[in-house]
């Protein structure tokens, strides 16, 4: 009999995940020895190698490869169960697995963090930063019990609570005289200045809808995979980008750096939280809906 213990394919897991023995083992929460000597235990009930180490470097084997799918599904059916035990208990307790698109996560979560501290003490959030659609896929596999990002999400399989509205600006070189006399028309030709956010992300798409107008010429020659990446190459002068209202109070310490308003009716994103439709922790992501929704304002304001 193989005897594989939980723990193992939790740390199985979290390598898998990792690729880095010491990154799964801060990830499962134990000492790197205790992570690398139950993955070794495991080798050995299984009778296979299941992960390669040269040096600093971890790859997995066809064999790690194969077995990875089946593990991830024992683990998340055992989630299940224990969500399901806990039903009829205090909300918002244990491990809770949250995802959150980038354009959001450095502006909200320092102070959905403390909050959710200060309501639910003995909840362990562990946080996962992604676009949209790698998060969409992680709901659909079971490795995220919610996510926060941007409607809309069209995704049948998803319930959907909307959280704040988030208006978009306009980020300028400071010196610029085409932006001198805001707000700024969607129409204006200044725009096919516009750099985007690479593919993938949702705040590209937004900005191509906002400014549908014209066509940003600047894309084709920059990319970049942040909205701080992007706004330091605003600074130095390459173009302009659309900020949303929660990054303008951080960007208003970049040197060079003008924030400037479009015409009304300025647009917007709705930030929202998304989870399963079948979820069992459906309760549970309400209250979190309702906690974040209370931070909306403050975010803006800050």
């Amino acid at each position: 009999m193989i005897g594989l213990t939980v723990r193992q394919m939790h740390y199985f897991d979290a390598l898998a995940q990792t690729l880095h023995f010491g990154r799964a083992a801060k990830l499962a929460g134990v000492s790197q020895p205790a992570l690398s000597s139950q993955i070794a235990e495991m080798e050995q009930r299984l009778n296979c190698r299941l992960f390669e180490r040269g040096g600093k470097s971890v790859r997995m084997t066809d064999d790690a490869i194969a077995l990875l799918p089946r593990i991830e599904r024992i683990l998340a059916d055992i989630r299940d169960v224990e969500t399901t035990a806990r039903r009829g208990r205090t909300a918002m307790e244990g491990r809770f697995r949250l995802g959150i698109i980038p354009t959001v996560a450095p502006y909200l979560l320092p102070r959905a963090l403390a909050e959710l501290k200060q309501h639910f003490p003995a909840l362990l959030l562990e946080l996962r930063e992604a676009v949209t659609a790698t998060l969409v896929n992680d709901i659909a596999s079971r490795k995220l019990d919610a996510f926060i990002a941007a409607l809309p999400l069209d995704h049948p399989g998803l319930i959907t609570e909307a959280l704040f509205s988030d208006r978009f600006f306009l980020a300028v070189p400071a010196g610029d005289p085409a932006f001198a006399s805001p707000p700024v028309p969607p129409e204006s030709p200044a725009l096919e200045r516009l750099m985007l956010l690479e593919e993938g992300h949702c705040l590209r798409e937004q900005a191509l809808a906002v400014c549908g107008n014209v066509r940003p010429v600047a894309m084709a020659s920059y990319g970049a995979t942040s909205l701080t990446t992007l706004l330091q190459m605003v600074a130095h002068g390459l173009g302009v980008t659309l900020i949303p209202e929660m990054a303008t109070g951080p960007a208003g310490t970049i040197p060079d750096l003008k924030i400037v308003p479009f015409q009304e009716p300025m647009p917007q994103r709705v930030i929202c939280l998304a989870w399963r439709r079948n979820n069992a922790r459906h309760g549970e992501c309400v209250e979190l809906a309702k906690i974040i929704r209370g931070l909306g304002t403050a975010v803006l304001a800050a």
